[in-house]
């Protein structure tokens, strides 16, 4: 799937944007320089024709992303909790593929619903609504269970899903190939693993088992925390392409005014859907991965209600202390100890200067710092550190790919709660609390006990285990047969003549 014939789906993305007008208003939000504005115009301009026409009631950019199909959507929906970099207006205008997208008919629902569970919607439930939202993936319904009269949502894949997203991956995977191909030292930034990483976690999704396995798991782990509440799963009623779980009673958290009219406080919301990220993915090491507003909502006793746990992350504990370093790190300004924490775990290459390194961490942490309490930004932070950590040649690590990209969306979801947050000093006590608790003598002492009952369980092993390493490192590989290395060879140099011969045809067209 993952061939040159890929190139006319990224030329269609093009022409997509350029016939709904929506190319001008993308480079305007993301400020891109004259010279790229021209290329993109010049190449899509006449493709134009091949372009997908879309909703002409919606406007220009949610309208491309939308006819451009799921995996666009995933990308506006993002857009959509970030106004301070593309700008309310489209931030705004990017809402509506949260939760506001055209359903597909209540007959098709309830098909499915039917062929899942083995029996008729009537059978099973009371008050089958039509679609109450509808997103890129799925939508959903409102209704009563049967025996009890509970109300409940129930979860509806989209017909055909799977193949969408997989046509939208495999020009992914194609355009992330050319540019390793044709810029090397892109090669750092791993591009590759990055489409393999969110495919994985994609395809999760297209599994309403996994996703009611997640919602199940991540109620045990919040079970204790304030302020918080997750509806319940209902495993009965739920398989494969169809889910059920209770009914989340409230307001939506993208609705300032309906917030405000209910009397919740915004920015008591704002500081406690950062703090709970925070707590969930240092101390638990798993956390919910799309936190945007359309997956939020306030109850009536001013709990936070999440619900769609497609996208669950996970960090190990490893992990989740030198994050929880680095961010402290920042929020001291001990810049020295940052850049030691990269150089701990390996993320930046021993041959660097660790002291060059942590001046340049303060070029990223001091300006940042030096601004108004609104325009402190876990996002900037981000992006200058990008910067400097390209100079330094560390590598993309995929593993921290999700954590960072959720930590972007629950900043845009506070600060649309309270522009005026102050990041750093909501995310302080969490970290702080984290260090306390990770860094400190106890967690010392439950590390040592944890590594004692290792040793426990396989010391008898370990002369044998040593020995059988030993043992495969001295001995030789066995030799490849000629016939096949020779084959391989062959391929090889076909597929590389190949790919080779239609990359320079690709940029002798640009040149």
């Amino acid at each position: 799937m993952r061939g040159p014939h890929n190139i006319i789906r990224l030329i269609r993305t093009g022409a997509t944007l350029e016939r709904t007008g929506a190319m001008p208003i993308v480079m305007d939000a993301m400020d891109a320089p004259p010279q790229v504005r021209a290329a993109l115009r010049l190449l899509a301009w006449p493709f134009k024709w091949l372009g997908a026409k879309g909703d002409p009631d919606m406007p220009p950019a949610p309208r491309a992303l939308t006819a451009l199909g799921p995996a666009y959507i995933k990308f506006g929906q993002i857009l959509s909790t970030r106004p301070d970099l593309v700008g309310s207006d489209l931030a705004q205008q990017m809402r509506v593929l949260q939760d506001k997208l055209p359903p597909f008919p209540n007959e098709t629902a309830k098909a499915a619903i039917e062929s899942e569970l083995g029996a008729p919607v009537e059978q099973l439930f009371d008050d089958f609504s039509p679609p109450v939202a509808a997103a890129s993936i799925a939508q959903v319904h409102k209704a009563r269970l049967r025996e009890t009269g509970e109300a409940v949502a129930i979860k509806v894949l989209r017909p055909g899903i799977e193949r969408a997203f997989r046509v939208d991956i495999d020009a992914f995977y194609f355009a992330a190939n050319m540019i390793e191909f044709l810029s090397p030292s892109s090669r750092r930034l791993r591009p590759t693993d990055v489409i393999a990483h969110f495919e994985g976690v994609v395809m999760g999704e297209l599994d309403l088992r996994l996703e009611a396995s997640s919602a199940s798991e991540f109620a045990a782990n919040t079970e204790g925390d304030t302020g918080f509440e997750l509806p319940p799963i209902k495993w009965a009623l739920s398989s494969r392409r169809v889910m059920t779980m209770g009914w989340a009673d409230g307001v939506p958290l993208g609705d300032n005014d309906a917030i405000d009219a209910a009397g919740h406080d915004r920015r008591d919301l704002g500081n406690r859907v950062l703090q709970l990220f925070l707590s969930h993915a240092l101390r638990d090491g798993y956390f919910h991965a799309d936190m945007h507003q359309g997956n939020l909502k306030v109850a009536p006793n001013g709990n936070i209600i999440i619900y769609d746990f497609g996208i669950m992350g996970h960090i190990d504990e490893y992990t989740r202390r030198v994050y929880a370093e680095i961010l402290y790190g920042f929020i001291k300004r001990d810049y020295r100890r940052v850049a030691e924490v990269h150089f701990e775990a390996g993320y930046v290459p021993r041959d660097r200067d660790v002291d060059e390194f942590a001046r340049a961490l303060r070029a990223v942490g001091e300006p940042i710092f030096g601004m108004d309490a609104s325009r402190i930004s876990m996002g900037n932070l981000l992006s200058y550190l990008f910067e400097v950590t390209e100079r330094f040649g560390m590598e993309t690590r995929t593993e921290l790919i999700l954590l960072q990209r959720t930590m972007v969306v629950v900043e845009g979801v506070a600060r649309s709660l309270n522009p005026q947050i102050n990041i750093w000093q909501v995310a302080k006590p969490v970290v702080e609390d984290y260090i306390r608790q990770s860094l400190g003598p106890r967690a010392v002492a439950q590390s040592l006990g944890r590594t004692a009952a290792v040793l426990a369980r396989f010391g008898p092993r370990l002369p044998q285990l040593v020995e059988q390493a030993l043992m495969r490192s001295a001995s030789p590989p066995p030799p490849e047969p000629p016939r096949r290395r020779r084959r391989d060879l062959a391929l090889w140099a076909l597929s590389g003549g190949i790919f080779g011969g239609l990359a320079t045809a690709i940029v002798l067209h640009i040149g």
